[in-house]
């Protein structure tokens, strides 16, 4: 058996960030921007208002003065209407300020308090004497032209790219979400709502791993069954065009195990996936390489609770490196365990386990087993124990991975 930071030392090594793509903002949400985006224009773009109510000259606008409203400033709108000594311009938020004014007097500080209708009123009477420059945003004050406004790395979320439409962009330069594909390899799975036979059972790692690709940032555009036959699984193979492919089961030593037979190759040029016993429960047996195209190759077992370790120790990071984030780990917690639970000798433990009253408990009452797919419903995380670690005592101190942070999408 190899250690795990081995297996998973060779994965990271062969996954490098895609080509960058310029992509519009409503299609860039959640992915990485590859430049620096820069204000094309100040932020804001003009003197605007910060209120409704009337631009005025400070020297005139005294408490008691009667001012004659001589024009009317939408928001939108060009004009630039003069004011002179004795005279205010009712104006609204982010209207742009008439260049003859020097403060806005909000309208709950004139005598009518309110706008009375779609007509500016012929006159106002000054409630409060506003200071000058008040409630008039300055042009460039937010952010000046050539600015940087969102950098490069920067995962691109609402506020960021509301704030690069501000800056005067309708596309960015991201890194492009993966592209997974997705192959359950077995003759004894079925669809879900079908009625299994002797021998049978619901298939159920494709909809695991198409959901955890998906929030890890892939897009998966290939998902399929394929039974234990090796032509069977070649010719889905060669269907696929992605930027990594997920294959579990058939990655073991059994007689019928169809993906180590199709793509076993010990690292060879002609078939890059090398096979690899890892000193990990569950999900002892694993495959990795790289493909022609260039595509990650991920074999794993074919059980739920090893699919579900390997793919957070394993696919996950690389996932995200091919998005090119910067921060490849879950967040991690240590915490006291709740039980005591003897671990394998010699091989790193990958325990679905719950977080209760700030402690940790494994999920299933029948350890890490790879067949225990019943306690993935009731798990949240992951607790890594260290392969030196022969048994874990209740108040030990445990490695959490936090899954459940990013498991259920928003």
């Amino acid at each position: 058996m190899i250690p795990l930071e081995t297996h998973r030392g060779r994965i990271l090594a062969a996954a490098h960030p895609l080509t960058p793509r310029r992509h519009s903002l409503e299609r860039a949400l959640g992915l990485v921007l590859a430049e620096d985006v820069t204000n094309r224009w100040p932020v804001p773009l003009f003197d605007n208002s910060a209120m409704d109510g009337y631009a005025v000259r400070t020297e005139d606008a005294v408490v008691g003065a009667r001012l004659r409203v001589v024009a009317d400033v939408p928001a939108g709108s060009a004009d630039d209407p003069p004011v002179r000594a004795g005279e205010a311009v009712r104006i609204m938020t982010g209207a742009p300020v008439p260049s003859d004014a020097t403060a806005i007097v909000p309208v709950e500080h004139t005598d009518h308090g309110v706008f009375l209708g779609a007509e500016p009123p012929s006159h106002i009477v000054i409630t409060q004497a506003p200071v000058a420059g008040v409630h008039i945003r300055r042009r460039g004050e937010d952010a000046a032209a050539g600015t940087v406004v969102v950098t490069a790395g920067t995962v691109l979320g609402p506020w960021q790219l509301s704030s690069i439409a501000s800056a005067g962009h309708d596309e960015v330069l991201v890194i492009p979400a993966p592209r997974a594909a997705v192959i359950s390899t077995g003759s004894e799975l079925i669809a879900p709502g079908d009625t299994p036979q002797r021998g049978q059972i619901p298939e159920s790692n494709s909809h695991l791993l198409t959901a955890a690709l998906t929030a890890a940032g892939a897009q998966v555009v290939h998902v399929s069954t394929v039974a234990d036959d090796d032509a069977a699984l070649r010719a889905e193979l060669d269907r696929i065009d992605a930027d990594l492919i997920v294959l579990s089961g058939g990655a073991s030593v059994g007689a019928f195990d169809v993906v180590k037979s199709v793509l076993d190759g010990a690292g060879s040029d002609e078939t890059p996936v090398r096979f690899e016993s890892v000193a990990m429960q569950p999900g002892k047996p694993q495959g990795f390489g790289v493909a022609e195209s260039g595509a990650l190759v991920f074999c794993l077992p074919g059980n739920p609770v090893s699919v579900a370790a390997s793919f957070e120790i394993f696919v996950r990071p690389a996932v995200r490196r091919l998005a090119g984030h910067r921060d490849l780990e879950r967040r991690q917690v240590v915490l006291p365990a709740g039980t005591s639970w003897r671990c394998p000798p010699g091989r790193t433990q990958v325990l679905p386990v719950t977080i209760h009253a700030g402690v940790v408990l494994p999920a299933s009452a029948g350890g890490s087993g790879s067949h225990l797919v019943a306690s993935l419903a009731r798990a949240s995380d992951l607790a890594v124990i260290p392969a030196e670690t022969e048994r874990v005592q209740e108040g030990d101190s445990v490695t959490v991975l936090m899954v459940s942070e990013t498991q259920v999408l928003a």
